[in-house]
C-alpha cells in the first residue's frame, strides 16, 4: 500500500498550495486513494509562517471499480463538500459550507478530475493506454472540481502514451509510463509520469516522499 505526501504549487508561479498526504491501493474490486490536504508545510492559512502543526485544509476519498470508472468521489475544500459517482455519465451533489444547501448535478462525461494526483492515475487507469500505439491520442470528457470552492467545470482532454520504460529499482523492476495531456479548449500540453499508482511528476505536483513501491496493476 503505497503511503507518502506530495506538494502541490501552481504550475505557472511555483506558489505552495498544499501538502496532500496519502494511501492507496488496489483490491479485489478496483483501487481507492485516501488523503488529506493540509497547509504547505511551514505556512499557515494566508501565507503566513506557521508555527506550529500544518492546519488541514480538505480531503480526498476516491474509489474506482475495476474498469476505472469512478464508483465513489467524496472531497472537502474549504467547508465545501462534493460526493459524486458514475451515474448516467456523472453525477454529483455539492454543498456549501452553512450545511443548508445542496445542489446536483449530471454531465455525460467519462470520470472527474481536478487538483489532487489521485485523478491523473483515475484517468490513466480509466483509459488503459497500450505501448503498442504510442502516438495514438485518446479522448476523454472530465468534470473538474476547482479551489477553493469545488466548482464543477466540464472540459476535454486527450491522452497519449508517449514512452513505457523499465527501470532496476531495490524492488524490482519500476515501469513508468509518461503520458501527454492535452487541454482540447486552449491546446496546452503537458507531460504525466506515472508508476504503477503514483504520480511521479506532472504540472504543479511533486511527490516528497513514499514509504513504499507503487503497486502494480494487473
Amino acid at each position: 500500500m503505497p503511503r507518502g505526501r506530495y506538494s502541490l504549487h501552481d504550475p505557472h508561479d511555483h506558489t505552495p498550495l498544499a501538502d496532500e498526504h496519502f494511501h492507496c491501493a488496489p483490491g479485489p474490486s478496483g483501487w481507492r486513494y485516501v488523503s488529506q490536504l493540509t497547509t504547505p508545510s511551514g505556512t499557515a492559512p494566508g501565507g503566513l509562517p506557521e508555527p506550529g502543526e500544518p492546519t488541514v485544509t480538505g480531503s480526498v476519498d476516491l474509489a474506482l471499480d475495476d474498469l476505472g470508472r469512478p464508483i465513489r468521489l467524496e472531497l472537502h475544500a474549504g467547508g465545501w463538500q462534493v460526493k459524486g459517482a458514475a451515474l448516467d455519465g456523472v453525477t454529483w451533489v455539492r454543498t456549501d459550507p452553512t450545511g443548508t444547501g445542496a445542489t446536483e448535478g449530471n454531465v455525460p462525461a467519462h470520470a472527474f478530475t481536478g487538483a489532487s494526483p489521485a485523478f491523473l492515475v483515475a484517468t490513466a487507469r480509466l483509459l488503459r493506454l497500450t505501448a503498442s500505439a504510442p502516438a495514438a491520442a485518446t479522448r476523454v470528457r472530465l468534470v473538474a472540481f476547482t479551489d477553493p470552492v469545488l466548482a464543477p467545470r466540464t472540459l476535454d482532454q486527450s491522452w497519449a502514451l508517449i514512452a513505457s520504460e523499465t527501470h532496476a529499482t531495490d524492488n524490482g523492476p519500476l515501469t513508468v509510463d509518461e503520458y501527454q495531456v492535452t487541454a482540447l479548449d486552449t491546446g496546452e500540453r503537458h507531460s504525466v509520469h506515472i508508476a504503477g499508482d503514483v504520480v511521479l511528476a506532472a504540472p504543479g505536483i511533486e511527490l516528497e516522499h513514499l514509504e513504499s513501491p507503487p503497486s502494480v496493476f494487473t
